[in-house]
């Protein structure tokens, strides 16, 4: 791993996603690049570099007072004092924040996604959405949500929630190399609700020979019944003290996830501890 990308809007939650993320930089010897973007008043254009041209002079000022703004409270944050023992950088661009850390994550080649989640309320989530759901849900790089700065950055306990797909290979890597960094153990979970409920001796058959074709070492494997998927995979973590929860999703969109949701947005949303999300093959 040599490049994370932690957006910020310079919110405390953003800040505790930096911080996080500078603490696995260091670890993994990696460098860090802080994204602020800044979105143009008045205008609906998905530009992330390129030449200014707002739709008046009120909006064009505005536009810069904002950037002027923005540029100040980047370079304070890239100099602060705490983040002295990792190479840092400051990106700020112009347009919609999303398409612009798109953007950066392919011309940086970006290898990790480290982003705050407020935990949303259900009613917020109707009404205004999550932007950290939006990433999760198309990024091409590995999204690491972080609700609140955990005690100690030490990922020594993953939960590795697994529908046992076939496309779940290249996110296996995904896991195992964090496992590696951290000398953590993995603890794959089948969550077994009233709508999907396997016998333990099957499923755990078919879990024990999932991670052996994918080379899992130092695991545990376990069923947790729950109402929902969701649910469970928070709970089991909890009732194991985990560090952190990886889990792949299929990235669904327009009506197929209106239909079908995702659980992985669900858990990001709701726990209250890291959660890894990668998107698959669809």
């Amino acid at each position: 791993m040599k490049r994370i990308l932690v957006p910020t809007d310079f919110s405390k939650t953003s800040i505790i996603a930096l911080e996080v993320a500078c603490e696995i930089a260091k670890k993994g010897g990696a460098e860090v690049i802080a994204l602020h973007v800044v979105e143009e008043a008045g205008s609906d254009s998905f530009r992330v570099t390129g030449e200014v041209v707002p739709s008046n002079f009120e909006d064009r000022l505005y536009t810069l007072k904002l950037l002027e703004k923005a540029k100040k409270q980047l370079e304070k944050l890239v100099m602060d004092p705490k983040f002295a023992s990792i190479k840092l950088d400051g990106e700020l661009r112009l347009g919609n924040p999303f398409h612009g850390m798109n953007a950066i994550i392919t011309e940086q080649k970006v290898d990790l996604v480290v982003m705050g989640t407020r935990g949303l309320s259900r009613l917020q989530e109707m009404i205004i959405g999550s932007n950290t759901e939006k990433v999760v849900r198309h990024s091409k790089v590995p999204v690491l949500s972080v609700h609140r700065k955990p005690a100690k950055v030490n990922f020594k306990n993953i939960v590795y929630a697994t529908a046992m797909s076939k496309d779940e290979e290249k996110f296996s890597k995904v896991v195992k190399a964090a496992q590696d960094m951290y000398n953590a153990k993995i603890h794959l979970v089948r969550i077994n609700t009233p709508g999907d409920f396997q016998r333990d001796r099957v499923a755990k058959d078919y879990m024990e020979k999932f991670a052996k074709k994918l080379g899992l070492k130092n695991y545990t494997v376990n069923i947790y019944n729950d109402i929902t998927e969701e649910e469970g995979i928070i709970y089991f973590a909890e009732s194991i003290n985990a560090d952190l929860i990886a889990m792949a999703t299929h990235g669904r969109t327009g009506f197929a996830h209106v239909l079908a949701g995702s659980i992985a947005e669900e858990v990001v949303s709701h726990a209250k501890r890291p959660v890894l999300t990668f998107v698959t093959k669809k």
